[in-house]
């Protein structure tokens, strides 16, 4: 029997209907969903069928030294058994099995833990490899018919980043969490790319705090054409740093009776099409739609399985000359949303696709493979799918033209300026509403050099420098890309990772007390924790054991030679880092200030397990508030309106041991008046209830 296996349940579906026609039928191998057509069979894993770990005796964080983790024994320990006992049963029936993974590092070292299971059973077994970039009917029958080798190397260098983020996470978070006396949900997470990665929100952070605006003034005059018609312009020093400054050319301005167009200039400007999708820029583009970046890879996923999209982890930007792009813009000349302009797509001469600076073999850059309904997906799907579709056909389009008009203004012996813009050719726009469009109210009425033209208007307006802007999510994955921070499957469950261990909240992200005194005890103690130098290299050592210069073996003992270095500056300053921790916790649950005595509310836990929110002046003062008995509380930054003095709550929850979203909790005293006020008229329900039914008893 031939065996494929795939990734997941969904895509082993898939293929098995592809490959059989529709004819596959469904089977159980043990407890695992199978797809059985002639002499081959289908069978979909979860996922990675191992997860790393130290053995059992390394348990106890309160009893091992976590130094010893560096060189302790790493084991893989099953994640479902009975997947394990599927494989085995398989291979005492396959005679080949092809591994149909999705094709990249991740991928391949799952369809190598499926193989290792194969192997143990059947070590002569024949074993081939699938590799395709789309789940379509073409892509996957070619992709069988071109079966290639099982690439190791590259399952290797995703084993050494496995082996290397659990010694360096397991190890520091250990470390840090029992110096700080945090265990449970509230330890001190630290990680190769997490903690270089907190640094960058941590050092903009502080950056911002630093900040001094400063006040300017601008003059903004309205000014009357010939016509009648009227235009906004500027003075031409833009600020003035100075108020008696702007104030002088303020009233030559006014005393002026009548100025002229001394400077009257026009130029074409071509806006080029974007180029196409790699994962950086396709969640930096979901982003400004709304969506998080996981949340945007999570819907890509399900595109891509369901057969929509291409392949989702790519670093690509260049299309493959092999793409039939007409084909492709072909699809959509019947969709409802598309068709009208895939067809003018099509009456060019030749596609000329733009193309980016970044070109791999692995998979083409992120576009549609096929069409699809508006009404078969769910609101979110078809919002990720019309971008992907409109950005595919954008990057096939002309280029946008602008002409751009620039004026100057004598007036008072001052010089105004007035710019406008007008779009000519739509271009790409035309189908690509997302990127950034001048607004049409720039556009300036029909002037010429020498026309005079009289004051209407005339504002003086005060302002002041704005700090730098916080990092949006989006934002920092381009920064992590930049730096060599994690990769492109990975740097979205980086920066999930510090919203569910309460490091950052809000979009921008924020970072909370807790990681500012992580990333000054590490920027003090351990330098190299919070720089990308460290993570960078060891990005390209894996990069070297995927193209079988290094070895996986050689690049796991370097990293904990390194990582023995940082933990001996650490140890050594064990008490600085305690104590700077501690304090941060403590800051951390800080709710506010007591709207009756002024002192800080903190949130706490009761000796029997009950959870509220307290005021450090008690006993003098005994306000206080419940709190919902589970999951992790978080304080955000931002204010009540009704009661200023509190911050608003943010609960992350679990269920089935995955964080899931944040629950806007909101200001706890309005929460708690909300359900008092609830509650008393439930009781006056059931109070004028029961009078009720006295009364009737007493009729009877």
């Amino acid at each position: 029997m031939h065996y494929i296996i795939t990734e997941k349940g969904t895509t082993a579906k898939r293929i098995a209907s592809i490959l059989s026609g529709g004819k596959a039928k469904k089977v159980k191998i043990g407890k695992i969903d199978a797809y059985e057509f002639g002499d081959k069979v289908v069978v979909g894993l979860s996922g990675h069928v191992f997860r790393l770990d130290f053995p059992d005796s390394y348990n106890d964080w309160t009893k091992i030294d976590p130094y010893k983790l560096i060189d302790a024994e790493i084991v893989e320990v099953a994640l479902k058994k009975d997947l394990i006992k599927a494989l085995e049963r398989i291979a005492k029936d396959a005679d080949a099995v092809t591994i149909a993974t999705d094709y990249d590092r991740e991928g391949e070292l799952i369809g190598v833990e499926a193989l290792n299971v194969l192997k143990r059973v059947k070590p002569e077994l024949k074993v081939d490899r699938m590799r395709y970039s789309a789940i379509t009917e073409q892509a996957i029958k070619e992709s069988f018919a071109a079966r290639t080798v099982v690439d190791y190397n590259l399952a290797d260098s995703a084993k050494a980043r496995e082996m290397i983020d659990l010694i360096w996470g397991a190890a520091l978070t250990r470390f840090v969490s029992l110096a700080a006396n945090r265990l449970g949900d509230g330890f001190f997470s630290v990680g190769r790319v997490q903690s270089p990665t907190l640094a960058l929100l941590v050092d903009k952070e502080k950056e911002i705090a630093r900040f001094i605006p400063r006040k300017y003034w601008e003059l903004h005059a309205t000014l009357r054409t010939e016509n009648g018609e009227t235009f906004t312009a500027t003075h031409k020093r833009g600020k003035f740093w100075a108020l008696e400054d702007a104030e002088n050319a303020k009233k030559k301005l006014e005393s002026a009776k009548e100025g002229v167009i001394s400077e009257l200039k026009k130029r074409l400007r071509r806006d080029n099409p974007p180029t196409p999708f790699d994962t950086t820029s396709f969640i930096r583009a979901a982003s400004s739609i709304g969506f998080t970046p996981r949340r945007a890879m999570n819907i890509a996923e399900s595109l891509y399985l369901q057969g929509l999209i291409s392949y989702h982890r790519t670093d690509n930007t260049t299309y493959p000359e092999t793409l039939d792009l007409n084909t492709l813009v072909g699809l959509f000349k019947s969709s409802a949303e598309f068709g009208e302009y895939a067809t003018l797509l099509l009456k060019k001469k030749q596609l000329k696709p733009t193309a980016g600076k970044k070109k791999t073999t692995d998979h083409p850059p992120i576009h549609p493979v096929s069409v699809i309904a508006r009404d078969k997906l769910d609101k979110d799907e078809w919002k990720v799918y019309e971008l992907v579709v409109r950005r595919f056909l954008a990057t096939l389009s002309d280029a946008a033209k602008w002409e751009d008009t620039a004026v100057k203004v004598e007036l008072g012996g001052e010089e105004l300026e007035a710019k406008g813009h007008e779009l000519k050719q739509p271009g790409f726009l035309a189908v690509y509403p997302y990127q950034k469009k001048e607004k049409e109210i720039s556009k300036l009425p029909a002037l010429r050099e020498g026309e005079k033209v009289w004051l209407e208007d005339l504002k003086l307006v005060e302002k002041e420098t704005k700090p730098p802007n916080r990092i949006s999510q989006a934002g920092l994955i381009k920064k992590m890309e930049e730096l060599g921070l994690g990769t492109k499957s990975t740097r979205h469950e980086i920066i999930g990772k510090l919203y569910e261990r309460a490091y950052v909240e809000g979009n921008p992200s924020r970072p909370t007390e807790k990681a500012f005194a992580l990333i000054d005890s590490l920027e003090k103690y351990a330098a190299m924790m919070t720089k990308p130098d460290m993570t960078r290299a060891l990005e390209q050592e894996m990069d070297w054991i995927s193209e079988g210069k290094r070895k996986k073996e050689e690049v796991v003992e370097e990293s904990r030679e390194m990582l023995k270095a940082v933990f001996q500056e650490m140890a050594d300053n064990r008490e600085e880092i305690a104590k700077s921790l501690k304090e941060a916790v403590k800051a951390d649950k800080i709710v506010g200030t007591c709207p009756e005595c002024g002192a800080n509310l903190f949130w706490a836990t009761s000796r029997r397990g009950k959870r509220f929110i307290g005021c450090s002046n008690y006993p003098e003062c005994n306000f206080s508030l419940p709190l919902p008995p589970s999951g992790r509380v978080i304080v955000t930054r931002e204010r009540c309106d009704v009661h200023p003095t509190l911050f608003k709550l943010k609960i992350l929850k679990k269920s089935k041991g995955k964080t899931g979203r944040a629950w806007d909790f909101g200001c706890p005293y309005c929460n708690y008046l909300q359900w008092k006020n609830k509650n008393n008229n439930n009781n006056k329900d059931s109070k004028e209830k029961g009078e009720d039914k006295d009364k009737k008893a007493d009729k009877k």
